[in-house]
This record gives C-alpha cells, structure tokens and sequence, in this order.
C-alpha cells in the first residue's frame, strides 16, 4: 500500500489540514470546519497521520467536549493507522493516554502536581448541586440567607462565579452583563465566594471550574508551565469556538508559540455564551501567534442539499464578523427549504404531526425526523398533540441518570470513603441513617474534618442514641471502602448492599431505583479504579443509563424533539424548526446587544444546517405568552424572523397551511348573532 494511499478518501482541504507540518516545529493551524464538512474524519486522520510519521502517542493532547466524542475520534484514527501500516495500529486508545475533555485532563494533570501545588492527591470533585449546595452552607454561615431585601439562591449565586471564573471577568461585569437585579449585592457575593472556595480547600474538594481555574493557575508558574508544555509534542482541541477565555489562556500557555497546536472549528456555530464560551477565542486565534496561524477551510459539506446550504449561507452571510465560508455540496435537489406560516402554535402542532406521518408513510423512519426549538418551552403543544395521535417521541433533556436521588446517594457513600473531608458528601449519606440529624452530622464532620486521621476520628465518633444498629453499620461500610479491603469495583457492590435497606425505606418505588444501581455496577467495572470512576463520572455523566449499556431496546420507533442547543451535531434527513419568528428567533432575552443577536442567528444557522434532504421553518402568526405582570396571560402576534429578509426569500419556498378550501373561499359572509343576549333573556 502506498504510504500516502490513506488519505486517499479525504478531500483536497482536509487533506492540507491533515499535512500541516507533521514535526513538533508544526507552526499553529485553525481549521475552519462548516456543518457537515467532515470535521470529526479530518481531525482523527491528522492525528492517525501524525502517529503514522512516527510521533509518539503517548506526546499527544487530544481535547474533544465530550468523552464519547474522543472515544469516537480513537476510533477512526485506530483504522486509519491500521490501515496505513497493514493493520498494525491496534490498541491506539490505550496507547493514546491523553485523550479527553478539558475538564477531564485537568483533573489529571491537577492530580499529577498536587502535592507541588499544596494540595493532597486524594481530592474529590462536586458536581454542579453538591457545588450549589456546599455554596448554600457558606451563604447560611454569612447570614445571608435571613437577608432584608431578596438574596440570591445557591444556584444563582453558584452560576454567577462560575461565569466569572470562566469568562476571567469581574464579579461587577458578570452582574452587570448578565445578572442585573444581583448588582447591588456585588460586594456580599465576594465575601460569599471567598468563603466558599475556603470552605472547599478545607474539605479537598474541587468543582468543576477549579479543574480549568488550577490549571490554568499552574500554567502561570514558569517552571510548571515550561513542565507541562514539554509534555506534550501536538496538542489539537475539538469544538474550539466553544472554548471560554480560561480555555484559551490554558492553550496559548501550554503553546505560547504555537508550535504543534491545532485547532477545529466554526464560528458560525459559536452558540454557548450562556457557558461563558466566546467567539472571539476562534475569531482571533489566528494573531495571538507570529507569525499568524495557517488557517485551512473545510466548506464541502456532505449532509445537506444545495438548496438548504444556499438559504443557510444567506442567513449566516449576514453576520457583522465571520471567516468568510460558503457550505456547497454536490446533493442537487428541487426542494427548496419551506417557510409554513400557520395561525397558531396549535396549528403549528397539528401541522409538524400530519407530515410527520406523511413521511413515514413515504417510508422515512419516525427517528429520521426531528422537531428542533429555542428553548425547551416551546415544544409543550407538539408534545400534546403527538401524544393525541400516539406518535412515539423522544425529548433530548430532562433529569439526568447522576441527577436520580439515590444514584446520588450511593456516589456519595463512595465519595466520602475517597475524601472524608468532603463535607456535602459525608452531610448526604448520613442523613440516610434514621435518628441522625443536621446538627448531629454537623458536629460528627466538624471532628472529622479537623482530625489528622479523619477515618480513625469517625470511627471514634460517639454513635447517636437513636441510630446504634444503622451508625455501626455506617462506619463499617466507610472504614472498609477506605481500606479498599473489597477491591475495585467490588467496591460499589459493597455500598450498594449497604444502602438498600435505606433505598427500601425512603422510596416506594425502591425495586425500579435498584435496578438503576445495578446499572451503576456494571459501569463502574469499565473503569481501572474508584477515583477515575467518580472523577469521569462527575466530568461526563451519561444522560440514562442506557447511554452507558448500549442502545435502548425500543419496540417502536421514535420522533425527535430537541433545543437547538442539544442538537448541535447532530443530523436528520427531515427538520422541523418551531417558532421561526421574532420573539422566539431571535428570543425577546437575546436582543440586548449586537453579540447576543449575531448568537441567536448563528442558532438558526446550526438549526438550518441539521436538516439532509427537508428543512420547514414554522411561522406561527400569534403564539401565547404567560407574563407575571399585571397585564396577565396574553396572545402576541409575530413577523417573520429578522434573520430571514425579504431579499432571501427566493431562497425559501413560501406556503400557508392548511390551504384555503374552494368552498370555503366561495362561501357567502353571515350576518351578525348575538346569542349572548338571547342566552341573557331566557332568565329575565
């Protein structure tokens, strides 16, 4: 096989972005990579090919948003490899070591410098409610939850510095920006996060911002900085117009020159400021860098049809700042993209349903087909009528398998036996026990969290008069799992035995959760230990357990409904965009500046470019609208989104649905009835 005969499949773009310097002298590259463009085949293939001209795996950093999507990447360079070197590149993934999420490969490299950085190895990482809840304790201790004048949540309080710590802004700019009625509390909210992150260094715990937050810190140290840059020959980052600025600092500290750095992206799909992610960090990447980044751009796409890219590119074209990039494909089609205007969003519901059916009837699969909305409101009215025709749907969203209450409380167990100290862990699982209550577990981890040996201190904790059995049992279970005397992951077995006769007592429908914790066994034995266990586990929970068992086993098809937000990457041969006016598209919160407009289009635009073969964008004339002020629940009527203009609508073919009979159009105008005053006389 000739040596190059692996690139063979590849176009003539995504071949230069896969040849760009192959030596760790590589200068900086940005691929620009358009919906549908190959994105995923052309990175793996780089990273295949780099492997192939002898650079060392286990050298390179590959950073993907999910840890799925790296699998999926170690995948497809696995059979490039093995395809290049006559099926001699098995066991890349293991040979591949440092592959993975932002968040992921922080925790290991935090892990890997702790006792350099003053922090002890054996830490455990919050997921968001245990971070909200653990910011709860510190709000209470500072006596802001008896407040005057309205304090904010835990929640909000925890989002607000996570923005901060994310987006590198001042608390003032964060309030300022995105949460105004908080401003006046600017000053209380420091002290807040100023307690909280002490509160978490007492206890060793990190959330999930600490993991860039360290990080990054670290790379501010030369001498870590330098340490950490020499590990790593290529460093090469998925989905990079979904980064925040820490991301950004962390990257051009770990490649200051950016020699061997590549990234992948498309600011046309920059649609996650909401997770502090901007723009500007794949706008400007390529001058951060003398000299500036080589940029390749991936503009064939092999999804959708020429029509569909041609009212896509007209709506993104628009756009104030951009790389400049025109979608074309070779899948030629008369069926231009559909604007359907309907009355309402009941019209609209009945409308989505009725071809729904009609393509399955012409032989489309229910799953073929998805129903895509700004916000997850909007789909309530398609819900109900799919569920009046019984059309099996699928919503993406809703409570996620970590998130189920006594999932949590057997992760808590385990997380308590990994770090003691861990205060909102301990404070959950002994709540369980029956007799044990907030102020008992409050002093028991007080002792424990200031012990040198915080085991041997819960061990020697009184037992609470009214919990004898269950304590002892507690504390056996904690001991030996700290011990590891059971072994991984027989270890999640043992926890699970403990808690069933709690699971038993707190929940009627205990035999369906144990069912659920069996699942959670099964996973845990695809992991090499407890702490990559909960770490991985926190950093990238499955949706439901299936996401982790393999596909569900359905006996019905099913339609798709999903944000847009949700479906980015996603793809189907039949798209449905709901409420594709004004008010909803852009939405009524989106319109404040020009970045937040030119976000929303770019949400049309990733809408848009899902579809394959049958884009309808749906235009309700009036929708309803609940208020909370006075004027009280209300219909509004919509124009047409702005981003659709009237110069682009030979791009589109218009319709009304449903169509105007004949006998309806020749039927004479009644005259007037007033049967209220008929219905008033009969009682007079």
């Amino acid at each position: 096989m000739p040596a190059a005969a692996y690139l063979e499949t590849l176009n003539a773009e995504q071949r230069l972005a896969v040849e760009h310097g192959v030596g760790s002298t590589a200068g900086p590259l940005l691929v620009i990579a358009g919906a549908g463009s190959g994105k995923t085949n052309t990175l793996a293939h780089r990273v295949a090919h780099l492997i192939v001209n002898r650079a060392d795996p286990r050298r390179i950093l590959l950073m993907t948003f999910s840890r799925r999507a790296a699998s999926e990447m170690m995948r497809r360079a696995e059979r490039v490899v093995a395809r290049a070197l006559g099926g001699a590149g098995g066991g890349l993934a293991d040979s591949l070591p440092w592959a993975g999420t932002f968040h992921g490969v922080g925790a290991r490299l935090i892990r890997d410098y702790a006792e350099t950085i003053g922090l002890d190895p054996q830490f455990t990482i919050h997921d968001r409610e245990d971070s909200a809840d653990l910011m709860n304790l510190a709000r209470h201790e500072l006596g802001l939850s008896k407040t005057a004048k309205r304090f904010p949540l835990k929640g909000t309080c925890l989002a607000i510095y996570s923005r901060a710590v994310n987006a590198q802004a001042p608390v003032e700019q964060v309030l300022g920006q995105a949460f105004p009625w908080c401003a006046a509390w600017s000053a209380e909210l420091k002290a807040l996060f100023a307690a909280y992150v002490e509160a978490k260094q007492r206890q060793n715990v990190l959330d999930y911002d600490d993991l860039l937050l360290y990080w990054a810190q670290m790379a501010q140290e030369p001498s870590i900085a330098a340490d950490l840059g020499a590990r790593f020959d290529h460093v090469l980052v998925d989905e990079y117009q979904d980064t925040n600025r820490l991301q950004a600092s962390i990257l051009l500290a770990l490649k200051p020159d950016g020699r061997g750095l590549t990234v992948v992206g498309d600011d046309a799909q920059s649609i996650y400021s909401f997770r502090a992610a901007t723009v500007r960090n794949i706008l400007d990447f390529p001058k951060s860098f003398s000299p500036p980044a080589k940029i390749v751009t991936l503009d064939r796409n092999y999804r959708s049809t020429q029509p569909i890219l041609e009212a896509a590119n007209a709506v993104i074209g628009l756009s104030a700042e951009r790389f400049t990039k025109n979608l074309w494909s070779d899948r030629r089609s008369d069926r231009r993209p559909r604007l359907v205007s309907v009355r309402d969003e009941g019209e609209q519901a009945r409308y989505v349903a009725e071809a729904v059916l009609e393509n399955r009837e012409a032989g489309q699969k229910l799953k073929a087909q998805a129903a895509l909305f700004r916000t997850s409101s909007h789909s309530a009215p398609l819900e109900l009528e799919l569920t009046r025709r019984n059309i099996p749907f699928v919503k993406f969203g809703g409570l996620k398998f970590l998130d189920a209450a006594h999932v949590k409380d057997l992760l808590a167990l385990l997380r308590f036996a990994q770090n003691p100290r861990d205060r909102v862990a301990g404070f959950r699982v002994m709540q369980l026990l029956p007799g044990v209550g907030p102020a008992t577990t409050a002093r028991t981890l007080d002792a424990v969290v200031a012990a040198p040996d915080p085991v041997a201190a819960l061990v020697a904790a009184a037992s609470p008069p009214r919990a004898a059995q269950d304590w002892a049992a507690f504390v056996e279970a904690v001991a030996s799992l700290t011990r590891g005397q059971a072994g991984w992951p027989a270890e999640v077995g043992l926890a699970r035995r403990w808690y069933e006769p709690h699971l038993e007592r707190v929940h009627d429908d205990a035999t369906v959760r144990a069912a659920d914790l069996l699942q959670l066994e099964q996973i845990a034995s695809g992991y090499p230990s407890r702490e990559r266990f909960l770490t991985e586990l926190t950093l990238d929970p499955p949706d439901a357990a299936s996401d982790e068992s393999g596909p569900p086993h359905l006996d019905e098809d099913y339609f798709i409904l999903s944000t847009i937000h949700s479906a980015k990457g996603q793809e189907w041969r039949s798209v449905f965009v709901l409420n594709g006016v004004d008010g909803c598209m852009p939405s009524d919160l989106g319109v404040g500046t020009s970045a937040e407009i030119e976000e929303e289009r770019r949400l049309l635009y990733v809408a848009m470019t899902r579809a394959k073969d049958d884009l309808r964008i749906m235009l309700p004339q009036r929708f309803f609208v609940h208020q909370q002020a006075a004027r009280g629940d209300r219909h509004v009527y919509a124009s047409r989104t702005r981003f659709i203009t009237a110069a682009m609508l030979d791009k589109f073919e218009s319709c009304a649905w449903p169509p105007a009979s004949a006998e309806s159009a020749a039927r004479r105008p009644l005259a007037p009835v007033d049967i209220g005053a008929r219905m008033r006389a009969m009682w007079r």
